[in-house]
């Protein structure tokens, strides 16, 4: 009994130290789109319009081609579990090619999103300067994949502090260069918005070059150079990347995809309704962050399990990411029911939007704890090796269920925006139901298929 409450705390202890500066990490991502619009904003609303349009039209294409890398968690960590390091090099080198081909196609949908956005109906005051922003952001898409990849190496080998360390350095960079370029300080020219798609371009080429110097010298100092054999272009190894990361990316868009039809919806209805969704959305990003860093956390630990033929501590890792997920989210969920009037006035004192808001902040308190068992079912499944499940509960649970039901509710039974928002946590509750249901038994064939049930 002593024996089993030691590998709890152990399995537990390692997967905190994995998964907060993982969080950390997620947090600084989020935080660039942030600085891009915090510092845009004495241009006026116009550029605030356009940074925050650009933004989305960047992120699904990129999301995407992050989402294709997922794949590497699995072999990655496997690989690592069983003390295989040179096949971790040969995973990295993959990932690496992968990225560079698939960034001119990545590219090259931007630009096209930008050339439709005058024709979706959006006002030239604000399709114009986004369309600009966005043609340089977009050159920051081969650095963002090649850090992309490299993280997940550095992840898979536990190496997670330095992506924390990266994202802070990131961030001020970002912070500093949008100072520089968008109003013309220190000798540069006022570039506006134009200014701030720079500055993420050069803080992501910062993040690339960055993570692969860590990679390099944590390498270096195990004795096994990162760069003196490194592997060529291997086709198969390509393709079993792809077969994982298509669904993980596939996951990725259909649940962006969602959210980005509901903010849709709700720009149909009025311009309180879109406030407020957007406001309410903010928080549920935010406490979002935690279950994503603790997902990759798990997909982590499970991974090293499985690599080194050990399915009891795959099990126990699984399961104790979804128990510290869940109770984070059950937190969460509690803070939006007891203060959500004075969660909304830290964004607007609109007496319009305060009678709206509390509401829906209400409603995101009853999805935050499938929310978290959803993504980090997700994650776990990933250690195993096992993609394609969360893009098809995805599927069904937004776009068969979810949605059509949230634009009833919203549009035919005239529920408003609170409609959209019950048909979305319909869609997590199905999504987290199915999700945690496949990875009790994943973990359990695994358990059975080493002759080694807990």
């Amino acid at each position: 009994m002593n024996d089993a409450k030691a590998d709890w705390r152990r399995e537990l202890s390692a997967l905190t130290q994995l998964a907060i500066p993982v969080v950390l990490s997620e947090l600084g991502w989020m935080a660039q789109g942030v600085v891009d619009t915090i510092m845009v904003g004495s241009l006026g609303p116009a550029a605030i319009g356009a940074v925050a349009l650009g933004n989305a039209l960047f992120y699904t294409p990129s999301l995407f081609g992050i989402g294709l890398l997922l794949g590497l968690d699995t072999v990655v960590a496997q690989a690592y579990g069983r003390k295989d390091f040179d096949d971790c090099h040969r995973w990295l080198a993959q990932g690496c090619y992968l990225a560079i081909a698939i960034a001119p196609i990545l590219i090259f949908l931007v630009f096209c999103a930008c050339f439709a956005l005058i024709r979706f109906g959006i006002t030239p005051e604000v399709a114009l300067p986004a369309a600009s922003y966005v043609r340089i952001l977009a050159w920051s898409i081969p650095p963002l994949l090649i850090y992309g990849a490299v993280r997940r190496y550095l992840q898979g080998v536990g190496q997670v502090r330095v992506i924390t360390i990266t994202y802070i350095g990131a961030n001020l960079i970002n912070w500093a260069g949008n100072w520089a370029l968008i109003y013309g300080h220190l000798g540069f020219p006022a570039m506006g918005v134009r200014g701030s798609a720079l500055s993420t371009v050069i803080a992501r080429i910062m993040m690339a070059a960055s993570l692969l110097g860590f990679a390099w010298r944590y390498e270096r100092s195990r004795g096994h150079p990162l760069f003196k054999h490194w592997a060529g272009p291997q086709l198969d190894s390509i393709r079993r990347l792809i077969r994982l990361g298509l669904p993980a990316a596939g996951q990725i868009t259909l649940e962006v995809g969602a959210w980005n039809a509901a903010t849709l919806s709700a720009g149909w209805l009025n311009p309180i309704a879109l406030a407020t969704h957007q406001i309410a959305i903010n928080y549920a990003s935010i406490t979002y962050m935690v279950p994503l860093g603790i997902s990759a956390a798990a997909a982590v630990s499970v991974g090293h399990a499985v690599g080194a033929g050990n399915p009891a501590r795959a099990r126990r890792a699984g399961w104790l990411a979804l128990a510290l997920g869940t109770a984070f989210m059950l937190v969460a969920g509690i803070i939006f029911l007891v203060i959500p009037s004075p969660l909304i006035r830290l964004y607007t004192s609109d007496p319009r939007v305060l009678a709206v808001g509390p509401s829906l902040l209400w409603i995101a308190a009853a999805f935050q704890v499938f929310d978290g068992v959803q993504t980090i079912s997700t994650g776990a499944l990933r250690g195993l090796g096992e993609t394609r499940a969360p893009m098809f509960a995805n599927f069904v649970g937004y776009w068969i269920l979810g949605l059509p039901l949230g634009l009833i509710l919203c549009f035919v039974l005239k529920w408003g925006i609170y409609g959209m928002w019950i048909g979305l946590t319909l869609a997590l509750i199905v999504i987290s139901s199915l999700l945690l249901r496949r990875w009790h038994q994943a973990s359990q064939e695994f358990c059975f298929s080493q002759h080694q049930l807990p």
